[in-house]
């Protein structure tokens, strides 16, 4: 059965009103919500004890701890520091309890030249996510890749990704708007990657094309050129519903996380977004 989760950048600034990480499981709980997703940031440095704390909370509120989520980038960033990195983000994650970690793989690839493409990088990449995922396979935990990140964002590449590195410890993260990020209507691409969840966001954007300019505050450009702003679960172009009906046909059963990054109020966003969420799980 699917269920629902939230990821604790989805609070925003409620953050630090809220009173830091157990305050935003606090209010997720509150909401609803029945998992609660963490995004790396200062609070994670605060060592195992602390984390194991964390964790135990977010149970303990009847919350699963279902992710922890990091950046990386191993084309542009030091190769052998970034791997170091995760495989201690892997160790924060197996102290925090949670199933998943999820990191980048590589942004776009710096400079005009060739040898950039997609099939050059993943020899660089493919490695590095063996090793990490082997390492993190001893410790209980499991590693994710999203469609993030602009290069590595669209189906062709993420389902070529993913296979290249063909390692049961290691899958998909489903982005549903993230698709869009690449111009790709998102109900068309995760009718190609459906097969290949163990995790899965569910995100909206209001989509304008480029032909006249910036829109202004809130919005940004896509690979191609349009432009996109976050919105509510529903509210937008995604096609959130269409794409969870396609993830049930494809025998998805675990988590759906909201990630709100609208112009609205966040807890707004976030109440209005599980609604339609709940509706779209259930139909």
């Amino acid at each position: 059965m699917i269920q629902t989760s939230v990821t604790s950048y989805s609070f925003g600034r409620y953050f630090g009103t809220l009173g830091g990480i157990c305050g935003l499981i606090d209010k997720a709980a509150e909401m609803g919500f029945e998992g609660f997703e963490f995004l790396d940031g200062g609070w994670a440095d605060a060592g195992e004890a602390e984390l194991n704390r964390i964790g135990a909370y977010c149970r303990e509120k009847g919350l699963e701890p279902i992710a922890f989520i990091v950046g990386c980038d191993f084309v542009n960033g030091k190769y052998e520091d970034e791997i170091a990195k995760i495989k201690e983000d892997v160790n924060k994650a197996a102290a925090l309890g949670v199933k998943f970690l999820r990191h980048d793989v590589v942004n776009q690839p710096r400079g005009r030249k060739f040898g950039i493409g997609y099939d050059d990088v993943l020899p660089i990449v493919v490695p590095a996510i063996l090793e990490i995922t082997k390492y993190a396979e001893q410790k209980g935990v499991q590693t994710l890749t999203e469609n993030h990140g602009y290069f590595s964002q669209d189906a062709a590449r993420f389902e070529k990704l993913i296979n290249a590195v063909a390692h049961p410890n290691f899958g998909a993260l489903v982005d549903i708007g993230n698709f869009m990020c690449a111009d790709e209507d998102p109900w068309k691409s995760v009718g190609v990657m459906a097969p290949y969840a163990k995790h899965v966001h569910a995100k909206d954007f209001f989509l304008k094309t480029g032909n006249e300019g910036n829109p202004g505050d809130g919005w940004f450009p896509t690979r191609g050129g349009s432009y996109l702003r976050g919105t509510i679960i529903g509210h937008g172009d995604a096609r959130v519903c269409q794409s969870i009906q396609t993830l049930k046909r494809a025998d998805y059963d675990g988590f759906i996380t909201i990630e709100f990054e609208g112009m609205e109020d966040n807890l707004v966003g976030l109440e209005d977004g599980l609604e339609n969420l709940k509706k779209y799980i259930a139909m």
